[in-house]
């Protein structure tokens, strides 16, 4: 049913075509800065053993870690909304999505991240927080209104990678006492926060 073979072979392939465009582009912003499999994984273990109802991924690009965690809500009964600010990116994943029979479970939301987090009213089961890094401090209000308050997890991407980058806005969690988080080496490092009751 999830994890098939075909599933595991064209997320393979997927992921080596994107590395190398990555490979062939001088200009940040043009790469497609994907997770890493390992992350993609646990994220994918992380929603069947919290049985996620709800996932919020912000962060698109061109759907590789969206359609790990699509594979994941068919086991689960999730629903997937996933923003990316770049059109023809989303428009990207949300072909491989329909490509898989993973596009039922999926909400693509196209514009600015900022905008969709202060107009939600919705609470989340897992955020996964994967996109410009100099943001996440002014998405911090949002993030912990729109984390389901009984168990809700939030993860940030490239937390070792990038550790500079997103030292304020990980020192502005950690002071944050109704929080415990942590961070966990898989890929290019994974912070994960959830409340403590």
């Amino acid at each position: 049913m999830s994890l098939s073979t075909s599933f595991i072979d064209r997320i393979g392939v997927l992921y080596r075509s994107f590395m190398q465009h990555d490979a062939g582009q001088t200009d940040r912003i043009k790469r497609y800065r994907n997770i890493e499999p390992d992350s993609a994984y646990y994220i994918a273990m992380m929603i069947r053993i919290q049985q996620s109802k709800k996932i919020l991924e912000i962060g698109t690009s061109t759907g590789y870690s969206t359609l790990w965690m699509a594979d994941a809500a068919l086991v689960t009964g999730a629903q997937i909304t996933t923003i990316e600010i770049e059109p023809s990116r989303s428009a990207q994943a949300q072909g491989y999505a329909k490509e898989l029979d993973l596009a039922q479970c999926i909400e693509f939301w196209i514009g600015d991240a900022q905008e969709f987090l202060q107009q939600d009213q919705q609470h989340y089961d897992l955020i996964l927080l994967d996109a410009e890094r100099d943001a996440y401090v002014s998405y911090w209000p949002d993030l912990q209104r729109l984390l389901n308050p009984k168990g809700g997890v939030l993860i940030v991407d490239n937390v070792i990678s990038h550790a500079a980058e997103v030292k304020g806005f990980i020192s502005k969690v950690k002071q944050d006492s109704r929080f415990m988080c942590n961070t966990i080496a898989f890929g290019a490092g994974l912070f994960i926060v959830t409340y403590k009751s």
